[in-house]
């Protein structure tokens, strides 16, 4: 084959790259987006697409070794209406004596909290734990169920997607004065508000069940009665007007210098009772 002249090869050259321009600038006007751009080093970068937030689970529960309650493995659930995607605020369910947290959800809570937010209230979960039978504070043998509350299980929901920085608190019985208590001890600027229901209420260290207090000592640090800063935390109080503990709570809400939310109505000191009243409790701590 002879060998091209130098000439020859320019000449082609010049003509692949022509071809090669011509077949550019063809597709170009056949497809326009199909043209190559080198973005330039001084173009910001297109914004990232954000991602898109998981709905969270309407229940989980876990458990934690609680050094406040002298090593006892406590259990807690946290129950949120469906569809959330965000931080909510907690509203902590106590227990009455013989409860637990399992007995707390049995009441209806995720049905209510559900039903809640489909009428359009704002949403909030609901958190109960195992407190055991110590009244919810500070007892002879080191066991001390409040300060598991204040100091244990708090922090612990702040790693559960739970916005601490304000808490509610509602109890039954034994758990009715635990959230009167509590919420007293956390204050008016961490305590959005507290809902007690029947609440175990004594007047006196002598008119006191058995367990509930270790001593007269105990009753006046422990007493609900007196305590000015409920003056300054929204309160709602039922109670059912045949519960062995109604005269002791008509006592408390005279002496609160503001009247509480709820009432006395028709009722005894039991789960039918407190099933009836709890949709209304859960609206009112949603407003």
């Amino acid at each position: 084959m002879p060998e091209l002249s130098r000439r020859a090869a320019l000449r082609l050259g010049a003509g692949a790259v022509a071809g090669a321009t011509g077949v550019w600038a063809l597709s170009a006007l056949l497809d326009p987006t199909a043209v190559p751009a080198t973005p330039s080093p001084f173009e910001p970068a297109a914004p990232p697409t954000p991602p898109v937030a998981s709905v969270l689970p309407t229940r989980i529960s876990g458990s934690f070794i609680s050094g406040a309650r002298g090593g006892v493995l406590t259990n807690w659930i946290i129950a949120r209406p469906p569809g959330q995607t965000g931080p909510l605020r907690p509203v902590i369910a106590l227990h009455g004596v013989c409860g637990n947290a399992n007995q707390v959800m049995s009441f209806g809570v995720e049905d209510i909290l559900a039903e809640l937010v489909k009428a359009g209230r704002p949403p909030f979960a609901v958190v109960s734990v195992d407190g055991g039978d110590s009244y919810w504070h500070r007892r002879a043998n080191g066991e001390d169920s409040g300060a598991m509350v204040l100091n244990e299980l708090i922090p612990i929901l702040a790693t559960q997607g739970l916005d601490i920085s304000r808490v509610g608190f509602i109890g039954w019985s034994m758990g009715g004065y635990g959230a009167l208590l509590l919420g007293a001890r956390l204050g008016p600027q961490r305590t959005a508000g507290i809902c007690a229901t029947s609440p175990a209420l004594y007047q006196s260290y002598t008119a006191s069940t058995l367990g509930a207090f270790d001593s007269y000592e105990d009753w006046t640090k422990n007493t609900v009665f007196g305590l000015p800063v409920l003056s300054s935390i929204p309160l709602r109080v039922d109670c059912g007007n045949s519960d062995s503990f109604c005269p002791a709570t008509h006592q408390f809400v005279a002496q609160l210098h503001t009247p509480p939310a709820g009432g006395f109505s028709a009722g005894g000191h039991d789960e039918t009772y407190w099933r009836q009243q709890l949709p209304g409790e859960l609206a009112w701590l949603a407003s």
